[in-house]
């Protein structure tokens, strides 16, 4: 695996000097904040067109079911089609496709099949653009930098999810396409951003001639090969179905006990705001932790703070209760994505990417369906009881892991790592 070199002398760069990474970082700043936006109006606008959880919950699963089905074809072709491409071409596809329910609302041709579709459009764009972007942040940014950069990133995604709910439910009140406009725009602002980029983003290393089927299972058999990230790709599919279910199920709880759609957003985005103050903290906070001590430890704060969400009608205690479990998820995120980043070779990095998220967050369409059928059959109290008793289960696997008890530490930033 090769690596950016830093130039002239031996001294750091400041992150915020390199101009490519600014480009991206900024336009993607936008950008997910219209997701945010548009990602709380979708549940809200199909409860106040037929009032069922279990329609929400479909919508919800179309918007994820791109993280199952496009995740690992999508890694082989990001390693050998043009990424810098690749993160304009989605950029502009997903703008087009939310732009289309603000026209169908103001047609009156508007069904809740039609924002499924727009939600897996969109899902699908984003597979492409975040393993395009993964996989060349190593290319644009120096590997001593390349934990802060993820750091910033996930600063960026968690400062999104903090404003853009409050800021989705008060367009959403205003006007129900509005939400929906606000994204679209934002899609293509963020485009603009990605003609900054000049660099060349793809591996020059050579590699043999390989079928796409081979290059598709690649990622799946070097993840098969290391026993750590094995395991840890396990625990981070269960946290993504317990958590992605969890937000349906605390709208339609805080719904249950009269709170409006302004009242809901506020909830996510404090909810959203420990995740943020978490991912500010992560950059410096990964340096003192083992792998092993932050994947346990994160387990067991999740399994202990989950129950919490059935001792209070209040939204506001809700999203109280929802950031301080939201706090450490920027922590294991950091620590695994630098680890897995300086490991696999970079000509790679987009297959192995591919592997671990289809694994990790092909889990989604199934906690959006399963929330939407436990929210009808149990309602939303007794649906956050099972997810608080497998959120245990996976707590205790974690802590019983001979693979995760003698977890390597995380490679030193300047250290480069050839692939197994």
């Amino acid at each position: 695996m090769t690596v950016p070199a830093t130039k002239g002398t031996g001294k750091r760069p400041s992150l915020w000097r390199n101009r490519e990474f600014v480009a991206l970082w900024s336009g993607q700043v936008i950008s997910t904040l219209g997701t945010q936006i548009s990602g709380t109006a979708m549940p809200l606008l199909v409860l106040a067109t037929t009032g069922s959880p279990s329609d929400a919950g479909l919508v919800g699963a179309a918007g994820t079911l791109p993280f199952l089905l496009g995740h690992l074809p999508a890694g082989p072709l990001v390693d050998r089609w043009n990424r810098r491409k690749i993160l304009l071409v989605s950029q502009l596809v997903a703008g087009l496709a939310l732009s289309t329910v603000p026209i169908a609302m103001w047609l009156g041709v508007f069904t809740i099949a039609h924002l499924a579709v727009a939600a897996f459009v969109q899902g699908m764009c984003f597979v492409f653009f975040g393993l395009a972007e993964r996989a060349a942040l190593p290319l644009i940014v120096p590997a001593s930098l390349l934990p802060t950069a993820i750091a910033h990133n996930e600063a960026r995604s968690r400062g999104a999810a903090l404003i853009g709910p409050p800021l989705g439910g008060m367009l959403f009140g205003l006007g129900r396409a509005v939400p929906f406009v606000a994204d679209a725009v934002s899609f293509l602002i963020a485009s603009v951003g990605m003609l900054f980029i000049r660099s060349d983003l793809q591996s020059r290393t050579a590699k043999p001639v390989e079928s796409l089927w081979q290059a598709t299972t690649a990622g799946l058999r070097w993840i098969w090969r290391h026993p750590f990230i094995r395991a840890a790709v396990v625990l981070i599919a269960v946290s993504n179905l317990v958590f992605h279910a969890l937000i349906l199920i605390i709208v339609v709880l805080a719904q249950q006990h009269g709170a409006t759609p302004t009242d809901i957003g506020t909830m996510l985005g404090i909810y959203s705001g420990g995740g943020l103050v978490g991912a500010l903290a992560a950059g410096k906070l990964h340096r003192h932790f083992t792998p092993k001590a932050v994947i346990i430890g994160v387990n067991w704060i999740w399994a202990a703070l989950l129950p919490l969400f059935v001792f209070t009608s209040s939204p506001l205690m809700i999203g109280v209760i929802g950031a301080a479990s939201a706090f450490v998820g920027p922590l294991w995120n950091v620590v695994i994505i630098s680890y897995t980043t300086l490991l696999v070779p970079n000509e790679l990095l987009g297959r192995v990417m591919s592997a671990a998220m289809t694994l990790s967050w092909g889990v989604m369409p199934l906690a959006s369906v399963g929330a939407g059928l436990l929210l009808t059959t149990v309602g939303p109290t007794s649906s956050v009881l099972v997810l608080s008793a497998l959120m245990l289960i996976t707590a205790v696997a974690a802590t019983a892991s001979p693979a995760l008890r003698h977890a390597p530490p995380l490679p030193a930033h300047d250290e480069v790592l050839g692939g197994r």
